[in-house]
């Protein structure tokens, strides 16, 4: 990709096939599995995964991992391939993200607070796109 160059983002059908898949972080360890994803509200493209991080499991068998927090991950920051998907984020910057329930819509606050954890800075991609927006609308919902 050529300096200034806009990444060509998955389209609503192609982000649905993503849901399932493994996600892996920026250092290629598995992380977690995305679970759905949230689209803008205004125009319905995907903006968001929701992925279940993972933790390792404790006790007796001692192995395994089992699902864990609900967090939105940039999709812009994302690519998949058949069978897993890839973040250029951290796993720790993920497990520290603000928590998502990805039944319930997010208003611009939260959205830009999950910006601002991944340091997506207020003139850069969907920060800027929330600047315009009214404070405490709908900014992103559900994909259904």
């Amino acid at each position: 990709m050529s300096e200034g160059t806009a990444p060509v983002l998955p389209d609503l059908a192609e982000a649905r096939g993503w849901i399932g898949l493994e996600l892996d972080d920026v250092d290629g360890r598995e992380v977690g599995r995305i679970e759905g994803l949230y689209v803008d509200s205004q125009t319905g493209e995907p903006v968001w995964l929701v992925a279940a991080l993972s933790t390792p499991r404790r006790g007796r068998l001692g192995g395994g991992r089992r699902q864990g927090r609900l967090v939105a991950v940039p999709i812009r920051e994302c690519a998949a391939m058949p069978s897993r998907a890839w973040t250029a984020q951290g796993h720790g910057t993920m497990q520290s993200a603000p928590v998502v329930d990805p039944a319930r819509p997010l208003l611009r606050e939260h959205e830009t607070a999950i910006c601002a954890h991944y340091g997506i800075g207020e003139g850069l991609g969907r920060h800027a796109e929330l600047a315009v927006r009214p404070a405490e609308t709908i900014t992103a919902q559900p994909a259904h």
